[in-house]
C-alpha cells in the first residue's frame, strides 16, 4: 500500500498590503517662493514694494510658484508651454 504524501501548500502573499489604506500624512513643506520672501524678511503686504523679489520672480516665474496676484499686479505673464516642444517645431 502506498501512501500518497500531498504538496506542501504554498500560500501566496497579496501584491500590496496597504492596498485601500489612506496615506501617512506627509508635512507642508514651504515653496521656493515662501523661502524667498522669509529670506528678504518680506510681509504680504510689502512683497509688492520689493525690487529684490521682483527680480527673483522675474527670473523664476517659469521654474518655480509664484501667486497670480503677483504676477498680475507687476504685469509678468507665464510661459504656459514648459516643454519647449513647440519651440522646436518651427
Amino acid at each position: 500500500m502506498s501512501s500518497q504524501v500531498a504538496p506542501p501548500v504554498v500560500t501566496r502573499k497579496r501584491a500590496n498590503q496597504n492596498w485601500g489604506r489612506p496615506f501617512a500624512a506627509t508635512p507642508d513643506l514651504p515653496t521656493q517662493f515662501e523661502m524667498q520672501i522669509e529670506q528678504l524678511g518680506l510681509t504680504p503686504e510689502t512683497c509688492v514694494h520689493s525690487e529684490e523679489l521682483r527680480s527673483w520672480c522675474k527670473e523664476n516665474r517659469n521654474r518655480c510658484y509664484v501667486p497670480e496676484w503677483l504676477l498680475k499686479v507687476w504685469d509678468m505673464s507665464v510661459d504656459p508651454d514648459l516643454s519647449g516642444a513647440t519651440r522646436h517645431a518651427e
